[in-house]
This record gives C-alpha cells, sequence and structure tokens, in this order.
C-alpha cells in the first residue's frame, strides 16, 4: 500500500483550498486550514511533507507563519511554498531569504500546481536521504565519543546511556504536565536525548589517577573533576567550530556545561541559581543524580530507587529544581524500569 506524501494549506480563502485539493488529489493526501494559527495546532499532532501558504491573512500573515515555523527546531526544515497573488520582486526576495522554497502565483492552473509540487517534494526527498546519512554519521561520532568517555571512567558502566534515557522520560513527562512546553516544544527531542550523551565528554581531560581512583577524593582531586563541566564545553565548541554544527550541538554543550549547578546556587562551574540555570542543566542534574545514587561507586554501595527517590525529593529547592523534581517523583516507575 503507497502511503501519499501530506501537503498542509493554509489560506484565508475557501475557494482557494478548495481549488488546491481539486489540484493535488488523488496523489497526495491534503490537509488544509483557514489560518496559522490553525496550522500551528494541526503541527503539534503531525508534520508534512510540505506546507503550501498564502502572504496576506489576516491576524498573522504568511511572513510572519513561515518566520516562525523557521524559530522551530521541530519545523524549520520542513519546505514553504507561497500561493500568492502578490509577483512583485521585493516579496519574492524578502520570502526566499526568510527561507521559503518557492513561489506560485495565483490564479494557479492545476497541472502546473501538480507539478511545481512534485519537483519540490523529489527534491526534498533527496535531501531527507542526505540528512539522514549525515544524522547516522552523526550518531556514529557520538557513540565513538561516549565510549570512549565511559572506557576511561571505569567506575561509572552504562551511566551515558541510562542518563540519555532519564533525559526523555523526563522530558515527556514535563511535557505531560505543560512545564517549559514552549521551550521543550521547539527542541527535536530525538536529537536532545542524543545529545545528553555527550555531558560528561569533558572527563576526557580528567587524570585517570583521579577518575579512577578507588575511594574518596580529596578536595584537590574534586576539583580536578569540576573542570570536567568546563573542558565539556571547551570540547564541544571546538565541535562546532571545525564542523559549523550548532543546533545539535548548543544542546550538548549546556547539557555539558550546566549538568553540576545547584537550584540554590551552591554549584559548579558558574555558581547559577534558580532559573538562570539552563532548563538543559536542571534536567540533567535529576537524571545524573538519579544514577549516580542507584549505581555502585567505589566510595559507596548501589541504593535502591526508592532511596534515590527520596534523597532527590528531600534536596527539592536546593540542590534540584523543585518543579523537575516533582516531575521525576511522579515518573519513578518509568525510571526504575530502566536497566
Amino acid at each position: 500500500m503507497t502511503i501519499l506524501k501530506v501537503i498542509f494549506t493554509v489560506d484565508d480563502s475557501s475557494l482557494n483550498l478548495m481549488m488546491v485539493e481539486e489540484a493535488l488529489e488523488p496523489h497526495f493526501t491534503v490537509m488544509t486550514m483557514l489560518s496559522g494559527h490553525k496550522l500551528f495546532l494541526l503541527l503539534k499532532k503531525m508534520i508534512p511533507d510540505l506546507i503550501l501558504l498564502d502572504i496576506e491573512m489576516p491576524d498573522m500573515d504568511g511572513f510572519e507563519v513561515l518566520r516562525q515555523l523557521k524559530a522551530h527546531e521541530r519545523y524549520a526544515e520542513i519546505p514553504v511554498v507561497f500561493l500568492t497573488a502578490w509577483s512583485d520582486a521585493a516579496t519574492e526576495v524578502k520570502g526566499f531569504e526568510m527561507g521559503a522554497a518557492d513561489f506560485i502565483h495565483k490564479p494557479f492552473s492545476a497541472p502546473v500546481l501538480l507539478k511545481r509540487v512534485k519537483s519540490h517534494l523529489h527534491v526534498d526527498t533527496l535531501i531527507r536521504e542526505r540528512t539522514c546519512q549525515l544524522e547516522r554519521l552523526r550518531n556514529g561520532i557520538i557513540s565513538v565519543l561516549a565510549d570512549m568517555v565511559e572506557s576511561r571512567d571505569v567506575t561509572t558502566g552504562g551511566h551515558i546511556e541510562r542518563t540519555a534515557t532519564y533525559i526523555r522520560i523526563l522530558i515527556d513527562a514535563l511535557l505531560e504536565c505543560g512545564l517549559h512546553a514552549d521551550e521543550i516544544n521547539a527542541w527535536d527531542l530525538e536529537t536532545v536525548a542524543a545529545s545528553a550523551r555527550l555531558h560528561d565528554v569533558g572527563k576526557i581531560a580528567v587524570s585517570d589517577l583521579v577518575l579512577n581512583k578507588p575511594g574518596r577524593l580529596t578536595a584537590e582531586e574534586f576539583e580536578k573533576v569540576k573542570v570536567h563541566t568546563t573542558e565539556g564545553e571547551r570540547i564541544i565548541d571546538q565541535m562546532v567550530h571545525q564542523t559549523g554544527e550548532e543546533s545539535f550541538l548548543n544542546h550538548a554543550r549546556l547539557f555539558a556545561g550546566y549538568h553540576h549547578e545547584r537550584w540554590d546556587g551552591a554549584g559548579y562551574p558558574y555558581r547559577l541559581k534558580g532559573g538562570d540555570i539552563p532548563l538543559h542543566g536542571r534536567i540533567m542534574a535529576v537524571a545524573d543524580a538519579y544514577d549516580a545514587i542507584i549505581s555502585e561507586r567505589p566510595y559507596k554501595p548501589a541504593f535502591p530507587p526508592e532511596e534515590a527517590e527520596r534523597i532527590i525529593m528531600a534536596d527539592a529547592g536546593k540542590h534540584f529544581d523543585p518543579d523537575i523534581a516533582g516531575v521525576f517523583f511522579a515518573a519513578r516507575e518509568k525510571f526504575r524500569a530502566v536497566m
């Protein structure tokens, strides 16, 4: 069974929407909406293969819709084609500069519209295939780096993979509660979960003698361990400089640099307090602490999940963001299920 590609069409004219449907069906699944607001409501439920977008609409015009799409990590790669009666060069230049894929001028003929849409979708398919290849390469590099970190720190086997899983559980739970939804909805959640695996990449710069000491660290040794946060930022900044990749690595940088900050301002390396700590750091603080508590270390035994839950809730509002700690506690059964 062939799965038809999905086209969203946004126009404040019911007649124009009907004409697009007649031109593109049965070749595609066409979904129509009368405003940009309705578009964004539907985007929360599904992602189309292409958006046909009118420019001149009340409340939110096409340029504003496009600006919001491009500002949203989850929607930025959807190709957008303007359907418009405007034909001046300045309008087209503005649209292309904002990231539009093309302009189709009204009144349009059904065969031309169908041909142009098919052409854009063919190009987009090639781009997506290439993007998938690059994502596989990126994930391979992440795996190698994460394995390098884990192989050096023999006391924390499986920590990186487990914390990445905890991060996804926490993010999903935050969305269910509506906490930080505006910020999280702008994330590509698969990208964020993958980037969390680099939160300890800075340990590459910490001496093996300190990292794998069979016992409690001295104050001086602990200061050496602390640098893994700033070293992680430095390493990731170098990766950004070399590759030009910012969106994915920016998530990784925030996890690496801020996961040891504390809600009360007593953390490191920047001693940030409360909401000044990036959300990535506040989420990772809970995931990282939970895994450390339930895992065996040279200086302590593994504690049961119930004890980890008690410790985290006792430190809510001190070490941990109280809202995130509360969400963690509500999702504790999912944490316990992670092996």
